[in-house]
Parts: structure tokens; C-alpha cells; sequence
């Protein structure tokens, strides 16, 4: 595994923990989907209060000041994309289109060495 990868598995680690700990139940991580014309991943599905969230997760380390958050790195091709995503998901677990649903994001903020991290949940940030 890459360095990349183990920093965005990492990310996605703590922010399931952060989920958990805040009541969410987790569903489902990394679910992937190759279906033309669709195609990619979410990163963790969970849900509160009946609830279904679709969790993108976005993980930077940081070695020095940044002038961009990792949110900011969900383009319009991806919130497309989740939203797609989202509702083949819904459809295969046979839960109702007229559900509650949401896409969240979670940013997450490695600091030198892993030692701490800056978590923002975004919730609802993306409207279908």
C-alpha cells in the first residue's frame, strides 16, 4: 500500500471511531461500484436518527501550513458522482428513494507524525 493509501485508510479509520462515538452505526465501508456509467467508491455509510449518510472522507498530511482544506478537493464530478453512487446503493439494499438520505463529508487534518488530528464534519454538504 502507498503512502497515499495509508494516509486516506488512516483517515477513514478515525473518522469511523468519530462516527461511532457520536452514535452513528457504521453500514458499510468502501463500497465500490463498476456500472456503466458509473463508477467509484464511498467511503463509509452509517447512519443516526434514521438517517442514511454517505460518507466521503478526505484525508491530508500535513508537513507544512496548507492554503486549501481537504474538503475542497470534492469537485463537481464527485459530488455527482456520490449522488449516483448513493442511490444505486439505496436501490440494492431496497431501501425507498423517498428515504432520508444525506452525503456528508469529513475532513480530516493529519499534523506531523500522525500524533494529532483536526476532524469537520460537513453534514448534508451535498444536495441531490
Amino acid at each position: 500500500m502507498n503512502s497515499r493509501k495509508k494516509i486516506g485508510k488512516f483517515g477513514e479509520d478515525l473518522a469511523c471511531s468519530y462516527l461511532i462515538k457520536r452514535g452513528y452505526k457504521i453500514l458499510e465501508r468502501n463500497y465500490y461500484k463498476e456500472l456503466f456509467p458509473y463508477k467509484g467508491e464511498i467511503d463509509i455509510v452509517a447512519k443516526k436518527d434514521k438517517i442514511i449518510c454517505f460518507i466521503e472522507v478526505k484525508t491530508l498530511y500535513l508537513k507544512n501550513k496548507s492554503d486549501f482544506s481537504p474538503e475542497d478537493k470534492v469537485n463537481f464530478k464527485k459530488q455527482k458522482q456520490l449522488i449516483n453512487l448513493s442511490q444505486i446503493w439505496l436501490i440494492e439494499h431496497k431501501i425507498p428513494l423517498d428515504s432520508k438520505w444525506q452525503i456528508d463529508i469529513i475532513s480530516v487534518i493529519l499534523c506531523k507524525n500522525y500524533k494529532k488530528a483536526k476532524i469537520k464534519h460537513f453534514k448534508n454538504a451535498i444536495f441531490q
